[in-house]
């Protein structure tokens, strides 16, 4: 696996899609532990061609892991605020750019990522419109929610260990108690990582199904 880049934004580089049609909303697009990798780009891509301004923050510096000890590594080397700092800087990217319609940016991230999502749109409050996060997994402890003002529709598998039934709950909970939000969950026959279509544990059917949800609820939030 290789790294996909071809934009620089304040403070990082990324992967950067655009819509057929020249402009549309705004979204923020979450790497795994692996890396901004072919996969993402490609997902990246596709959000593209549904009609969204879509950017993949490279939050690894370039690097692509090739096996799960290595990504451990990598995911544990990145501090929580740093990632943070930097996707905060790509949403500032995002919203200047003279293509991307509304002043509110969507946020979809995988495994690690799907965590950065929720960190994200509770430092960034109103400027994240959506939050998706699949099978995320939150660096560190759960954040104070007071600052999340998006709707959150998050997917999960049934047979994921590393996001058991009652993570999800106590996730629902925090989200609830902080931010008077309650998120929307839904859980699948599958495993961590479903959606990825590069892993053994891809489940076509609950990919192609959260996909379908996601694209609605990013249409519904930004419009």
């Amino acid at each position: 696996m290789e790294s996909r880049q071809n934009t620089t934004f304040d403070g990082g580089h990324g992967y950067l899609a655009t819509p057929p049609s020249g402009s549309g909303p705004g979204l923020i697009v979450i790497q795994e532990w692996w890396g901004l990798t072919d996969h993402i780009a490609d997902v990246t891509d596709r959000f593209a061609r549904a009609g969204f301004v879509a950017l993949a923050p490279d939050l690894f510096g370039g690097r692509v892991a090739h096996d799960p000890a290595e990504a451990a590594k990598m995911a544990g080397e990145l501090p929580a605020a740093r990632g943070v700092e930097l996707l905060s800087g790509a949403v500032d990217h995002l919203l200047a750019r003279d293509d991307v319609t509304g002043d509110r940016a969507g946020a979809v991230g995988f495994c690690m990522g799907g965590g950065f999502v929720l960190l994200l749109a509770a430092r960034e409050g109103e400027r994240i419109g959506a939050a998706v996060p699949f099978y995320g997994v939150v660096p560190g402890p759960l954040p104070d929610f007071r600052g999340l003002k998006a709707k959150v529709l998050g997917h999960f598998g049934d047979r994921d260990a590393s996001v058991p039934a009652e993570a999800r709950a106590e996730l629902a909970a925090a989200i609830e108690r902080g931010a008077g939000i309650t998120p929307e969950f839904h859980v699948y026959p599958a495993d961590h990582a479903f959606f990825n279509d590069q892993r053994p544990v891809y489940d076509a059917d609950s990919a192609a199904l959260a996909w379908d949800r996601t694209l609605e609820f990013l249409r519904t939030e930004l419009a």
